[in-house]
């Protein structure tokens, strides 16, 4: 290609501060460092943890920077080291990494990595280390992606080689929000054949969620949520009972425990809200039931009652959907093209990245699912 070896000027959305709308800017992206690929970024999803970082977590030192981090795209060019990696190749940058080669890599018992941009400056939720400038000025790239600007550069651990054949406007959502609410239910949870499950919000990681719980053979899935017409969709993904809290003046855990006999094997926050997340525990079944923290927050306490815990529940945490995020990704693709897990159904608007902030508003005010923007 042309620009191999040289630094690019493109378009990416740029956030340079928080409670702003982004701003479209020409940004200079710089050749791929050892180790490093170049990736020309066709199609990225809008996701909530984009908008946590906009107008809730907004750390000081968080800025400016591209959001995005649920991207595809087709590998440019790149760095010395890079081995397994050509141009060409159609991958997915990945916010959690797998170098293969730590003691969390090399365990079974979990997806996390000691070398991805989480462990110096995850509340920052970028490294200072970045390749992207804009009118002379260091612009960070959140959580090690980026997919926000029409090229990335992503370390190599931290990128994942998918099917050419897939779509990149549908499978860019495996990035982040699918997976991980499928596989809090599927890896994390470990949902069982004939359960009853409750999955607490009907975002795209709830919708995800629901499709999980469906695929493991749960028989009973509630799903909750104060939108009610959210229902309609989550139907689609398995759904089989729907409670909108609003509806009901005791507590929801009181009202799940009445529907299903005394509480849900498994319940998954979908949220991020503390408060659900104790509603979620206090929902299942006394002696079993699982409850997951699947929801993105860094910013209050959780509370709960031990007795909850000795009574013999247990609360676990979910990250990507416990998925080992370079082998994971590709599976998740060649399920979609088996026809084993729905991606369609999560879009429901598609729009050039010029429209961002539209897509910003769409999900903050709940009024979509998933927005694709496009960056061809």
């Amino acid at each position: 290609m042309a620009t191999v070896g040289k630094v690019i000027k493109c378009k990416a959305a740029v956030a340079w501060e928080a409670n702003k709308p982004l701003v479209i800017e020409e940004i200079e992206v710089d050749v791929p460092h050892t180790n490093e690929i170049r990736i020309k970024i066709m199609a990225t999803g809008v996701c909530h943890t984009d908008l946590y970082h906009l107008f809730e977590g907004k750390p000081k030192d968080g800025f400016p920077v591209v959001l995005g981090h649920e991207g595809a795209g087709i590998v440019e060019s790149v760095g010395p080291g890079v081995t397994e990696f050509l141009p060409g190749d159609t991958v997915i940058p990945l916010f959690l990494s797998q170098c293969g080669e730590c003691r969390f890599c090399q365990s079974p018992k979990t997806n996390q990595c000691e070398k991805g941009w989480t462990n110096s400056r995850y509340d920052v939720m970028s490294c200072e280390d970045t390749r992207f400038t804009c009118k002379g000025q260091k612009v960070l790239q959140f959580m090690g992606t980026s997919t926000f600007s029409q090229y990335t550069v992503v370390n190599q651990i931290a990128v994942a080689k998918v099917d050419p054949s897939a779509p990149l406007h549908k499978v860019c959502l495996l990035g982040c929000g699918v997976c991980t609410g499928f596989g809090a239910a599927v890896n994390t949870a470990k949902v069982e054949p004939g359960s009853t499950c409750a999955v607490f919000g009907l975002g795209a990681v709830g919708l995800a969620a629901v499709m999980g719980c469906h695929t493991a053979g749960a028989k009973r899935i509630i799903a909750v949520d104060v939108n009610s017409e959210k229902f309609v969709k989550a139907k689609v993904f398995g759904a089989t009972d729907f409670v909108n809290p609003n509806d009901h003046s005791e507590p929801i855990s009181q009202v799940l425990s009445k529907m299903t006999n005394g509480g849900v094997d498994f319940s998954l926050e979908c949220v991020g809200n503390v408060g659900v997340m104790r509603n979620a525990l206090e929902s299942c079944i006394k002696g079993w039931g699982v409850s997951v923290l699947v929801g993105w927050t860094d910013m209050h306490d959780v509370a709960m009652r031990p007795i909850q815990l000795i009574a013999g529940r247990t609360w676990k945490g979910s990250l990507f959907g416990g998925f080992k995020s370079k082998d994971g990704v590709p599976q998740m693709v060649k399920a979609y093209l088996d026809k084993k897990v729905k991606l369609d159904e999560f879009i429901t608007h598609n729009m050039p990245l010029e429209s961002v902030n539209d897509a910003i508003d769409l999900m903050k005010h709940g009024k979509c699912i998933r927005t694709i923007l496009s960056l061809e």
